[in-house]
């Protein structure tokens, strides 16, 4: 079942969209993240992907006021990621009423909160894999470190973890089609986990293209830009994402 999530990202308050992750270079979509998210779930939607920029440049959530504000507006599953690299970080995300935790790869470096996280959190815990050229980038993205991103996956299925956001910095926001070949070898470095994709997606095209790569643990695609761009609306994604499942 590949399951669709809109993404509604924060910064300032607002719903935005970065070039290649640059927080210099950010597309305002909507001055109100809520009504956005009501929009979504009135679309059809029943899952949303909300990352806290800011909170993923500082280190620690800003916007979990506003992220319950969201849960409680759209009422279906909500995944929560941008700035959870402590106890206390992951603690007031959920507080602030997220179905399930988007974590990145400080929890590699930190096997003590690894560890903690996958006890406290259990399916509802996602770890989010970015990488610019095979190479996970970490803190927001503005750091690339020299871990490969197939590595990094491999390692995780022995953690424990089930779930896995796979992103590729370059294509997002960029709407130039995922990277199929690299979506694909973490994939298939990972079987157990389940993948949820991200970067590039920029037509139905794109998500046909997704379903026919054949990657049984692909349970997810993350849409942002091209939904805001009306380059396809939610009911036609659910329709193809459906015909795919069948």
């Amino acid at each position: 079942m590949i399951t669709l999530y809109p993404a509604i990202d924060l910064k300032d308050g607002r719903a935005v969209r970065l070039v290649k992750g640059d927080f210099d270079q950010s597309m305002v979509f909507n001055e109100d993240p809520v009504a956005q998210a009501r929009a979504f779930a009135e679309a059809g939607a029943t899952s949303l992907h909300v990352v806290d920029l800011d909170g993923a440049r500082t280190g620690e959530p800003v916007h979990a006021p506003v992220v319950a504000e969201i849960a409680a507006a759209f009422g279906g599953t909500v995944h929560f990621g941008g700035g959870l690299r402590s106890r206390a970080a992951i603690e007031t995300a959920l507080a602030a009423g997220a179905e399930r935790l988007v974590v990145g790869t400080a929890v590699v470096v930190d096997q003590e909160l690894l560890r903690w996280a996958i006890d406290r959190l259990g399916d509802g815990l996602v770890i989010a894999l970015d990488a610019r050229d095979g190479k996970v980038a970490t803190h927001g993205w503005t750091q690339v470190s020299e871990l490969e991103a197939e590595e990094v996956a491999r390692d995780l299925v022995r953690t424990g973890v089930r779930h896995l956001l796979y992103t590729d910095i370059d294509r997002d926001g960029m709407l130039d089609g995922p990277n199929l070949a690299s979506l694909r070898r973490v994939a298939r470095s990972a079987p157990p986990l389940t993948v949820i994709a991200s970067g590039g997606v920029s037509s139905l095209d794109d998500i046909r293209r997704l379903r026919q790569l054949g990657i049984d643990n692909l349970r997810g695609v993350v849409v942002g830009r091209a939904l805001y761009e009306g380059r396809f609306t939610i009911p036609e994604a659910l329709h193809e994402l459906q015909a795919a499942n069948t």
